[in-house]
Order: structure tokens, then sequence, then C-alpha cells
């Protein structure tokens, strides 16, 4: 078989694999990543397949360092199992890199969506065509006027605002921004004014945030309660206390013993930490 075939067959395989994500294609252009999906697919299983064989060679290490200490009878079979179990664990982990990245670019734009899209509304009441206040919008400041920028760029290729509205709707990975866009998009298909419209919509997505901030705080007091009481109350009640009793009944501790103990308290404030960040509301009213 020549090199040609190989690559042809490779493709192929690839191209088979890719027909399992029918989504996978949408999900590439919403998270802007330049791929086909079966390069995308390629890149992952490449990834994946060399992440699992250096997984294997530590496994290799760890079973035959082991070998006589836990008493392994066949430490070799550890090796296949290790990077098999690996390598399609590793695989369906690389393969979320593209939702990441759509939920990340989703996040950031909703932070200042409200001011885009209130931008774009004083615009159209001063009087402005919604292709010249979009023009403008594409040009503000915030990370929603790069999808302005994109429906400039698709205009001045020669796509019809309305098509070209319907796209950047379609592939947004906001769905305020979503929102808004195909309000636009449907006011011009009806044919009335789209202040209204947009007026209506802004006024929708201030009163989403507005709930947003207040279940915030909702979750924000009863995880500062589970975190005064697991991370601060505790640790110091029960390092004392055990302390007052081995030093009663005369127990030796060691510095590894605290060191461990520290370890996890560390372990539990980042835990904490990443959980009010992940709970936060990315809203600006």
């Amino acid at each position: 078989m020549t090199l040609e075939d190989k690559g042809h067959s490779t493709m192929a395989f690839f191209k088979e694999l890719a027909s399992k994500y029918p989504t996978l294609k949408k999900k590439l252009i919403i998270a802007h990543i330049e791929q086909t999906p079966e390069q995308y697919i390629q890149r992952n299983f490449t990834s994946a397949a060399m992440m699992s064989l250096i997984i294997g060679f530590a496994t290799f290490l760890f079973a035959k360092g082991f070998e006589k200490t836990l008493e392994l009878k066949h430490p070799l079979l550890f090796v296949p199992v290790g990077i098999i179990i690996s390598f399609f664990l590793l695989f369906q982990l690389f393969m979320y890199s593209a939702d990441v990245k759509i939920h990340k670019h989703a996040k950031s734009i909703d932070c200042d969506v409200l001011f885009a899209g209130r931008f774009l509304l004083i615009k159209l009441n001063s009087g402005k065509p919604l292709i010249n206040a979009i023009m403008d919008a594409s040009n503000s400041y915030g990370v929603a006027n790069h999808y302005f920028k994109e429906i400039v760029r698709d205009i001045e290729l020669g796509t019809p605002l309305e098509e070209a509205l319907d796209k950047a709707s379609r592939y947004s990975p906001s769905d305020k921004m979503r929102r808004i866009l195909f309000q636009i998009s449907n006011a011009l298909k009806i044919g009335i004014d789209v202040t209204n419209f947009l007026e209506a919509i802004l006024d929708e997505i201030a009163q989403d945030q507005l709930l947003e901030i207040k279940n915030y705080g909702r979750k924000l007091s009863g995880i500062t309660l589970f975190y005064m009481l697991f991370a601060v109350v505790i640790p110091s009640l029960g390092i004392t206390m055990f302390i007052a009793v081995t030093s009663l009944i005369k127990v030796q501790t060691d510095f590894s013993f605290f060191a461990v103990i520290l370890f996890f308290l560390v372990i539990l404030e980042f835990m904490f930490i990443t959980i009010f960040k992940t709970i936060r509301p990315n809203v600006n009213i």
C-alpha cells in the first residue's frame, strides 16, 4: 500500500468517525476553530494517543517497581489496560474543547451584551439606518463588537442584511446575543420598526440578569455558610482539640501530619474558590 493510499484510508477513517458527531461542524464554527470536523478529530485522536502512550509507559514503570511489593502476578497486563482506558477518556476530554471555548465565548459576550444592544438602540433612535448602526457597533468597545464585525464583513462580501443577521444568530455562542439578532432579523422580515422589538428584548434581558443576580445572592449565602463551617470553623477547632487531646495522652505528632492537613485545607480552599467563580453571573447592568 502506497503512502497516498494510507493517507486516503486514514482520512476515510476520520471522516467516518466525524459522522458520529453530527453537530460538530456547527460547534467548530461557533467556537471559531478553523478546522474541519475530520481535522479536529484527527488532532484530538493524535493527542489522546500520544498522552495514553505516556500514561502506558508510566504504568509499566509503576507495575515493575511495585511488582514484588504488591505481589502482582501479571504486571504487564496493566499496561494495555491503562493505555486503552486513558485513550478513550482523553479523547472524549479533548473532544469537549470546542464546548469549553463556546462556553467561554458566551460568558465573555454576556458580560456586555446589554451595553452592545443599548448602543445599537441609541444609534437607531438617533435616526441612523440599521446597517450604519451595526457598523458603528462593530467599532465600539467590548467583546460583542467582534460579532458585529462578522456581520459587517458578510455584508461587505455581498450577503444581504437579513441573511447576515440570520447567520450571526445561528452561530452565536451567546443565547442573549442570539435573541437580540433574531428579533432584529424578524423585525426586518416582517417590515416593522426594529427599535420596538429591540427595546422589548433588551428589557427582557435586563430582567433576566437581575433575576440571575438575585439567585446568585441566595446561592452565595448558602455556600458561604458551608465555607465558614468546613474551611474555617471545623479545621481551626478540630486542630485545637486534637493538639489538646494528644498532649494529654502523650501522643507524638510530627510535621508530616500537619503538612497533610495543610495540603487538604489548600485543596478545600481552591475548591470553594472555584465554586464561587462558577456560580457568579456574568452580567453588567
